[in-house]
């Protein structure tokens, strides 16, 4: 599997980059660590290309690189990668088109982890990286920019993983979503490896808007409580009446870890229709992972 963690800034993606490799450790999976800054004029990007003989000095100044030497320190001193040196040689940097540059770190907890720079539309950039390295799951921050989860979410082709509020002192559980959707099994099967990597108690748990539960709701949640049973994972099953996103948020609360499969609406029928684990996601105060 392959990861990739989108970071912003040294004072508010720490929680990002710390769970996002907790994460990534437990899949044993390949990491990415990315940063996207503004778009590069096309007077700056002449100025790249006379700059490659002299790359170091160039890159001392770009946007981004303190983010990935403060990314590359915390994998140095958590022992991420293996390393001779303390510091991040910029001067390592391969440019690989005008907008994009990485280079590649032997990792020692999980797979190969990569540094890389991208400059230009923040979700655009996301889209393009997911696609050229087969991305598994994307983590993100929660942006405060109105709708940037939801696009982040609709329009990225990896499953997300969105780090809200995330204090690691604080004892989580996690939420599982069960119900009859497509990707609820895929979904479980993720969840429980988080949860066995964090040790977390799981509630899954299956949600009616109405007074009775479909047949395919109760054998989806018989087939939860085998599969976590077998995996030797804490848990409850429980089938609550109520409508989804509210009884999602409200037992989530701020201390539990919630998974779900994502919906298979086309992206215009969520336009107007919604998403509801798009929603839970958007409106919930912890960290949702949606599985797609």
């Amino acid at each position: 599997m392959k990861f990739l963690i989108a970071v912003g800034s040294k004072d508010y993606s720490g929680p990002t980059l710390e769970l996002g490799m907790r994460v990534a450790k437990a899949f044993n999976a390949a990491v990415d660590i990315v940063y996207v800054g503004d778009k590069i004029s096309a007077f700056s990007t002449s100025e790249v290309i006379l700059a490659q003989e002299n790359l170091v000095n160039w890159e001392l100044d770009r946007q981004g690189v303190d983010v990935l030497q403060w990314a590359y320190e915390y994998l140095v001193e958590n022992k991420y990668i293996k390393s001779e040196s303390d510091e991040f040689n910029t001067d390592k940097l391969v440019q690989t088109d005008d907008d994009r540059c990485e280079v590649h770190l032997e990792g020692r907890m999980t797979q190969e982890v990569g540094l890389i720079l991208r400059n230009g539309e923040i979700i655009q950039q996301l889209r393009d990286e997911v696609k050229r390295s087969g991305i598994d799951v994307t983590i993100i921050g929660a942006s405060k920019k109105r709708r940037m989860i939801h696009d982040l979410i609709q329009y990225i082709g990896s499953s997300i993983f969105v780090v809200k509020n995330y204090d690691r002192d604080r004892d989580y559980k996690m939420l599982l979503a069960v119900n009859d959707a497509p990707l609820t099994k895929k979904a479980l099967k993720y969840g429980v490896r988080v949860a066995e990597a964090f040790e977390l108690d799981v509630n899954a748990i299956t949600i009616s808007n109405t007074e009775e539960f479909r047949s395919d709701y109760r054998e989806a949640s018989n087939w939860a409580d085998k599969f976590l049973r077998r995996a030797g994972v804490d848990h409850q099953v429980n089938l609550v009446h109520g409508k989804f996103i509210n009884v999602m948020n409200e037992t989530a609360g701020n201390d539990h870890l919630i998974v779900m499969g994502m919906s298979l609406r086309s992206p215009l029928a969520k336009f107007f229709k919604g998403s509801k684990p798009l929603n839970v996601c958007e409106q919930c105060d912890c960290p949702a992972l949606i599985v797609k």
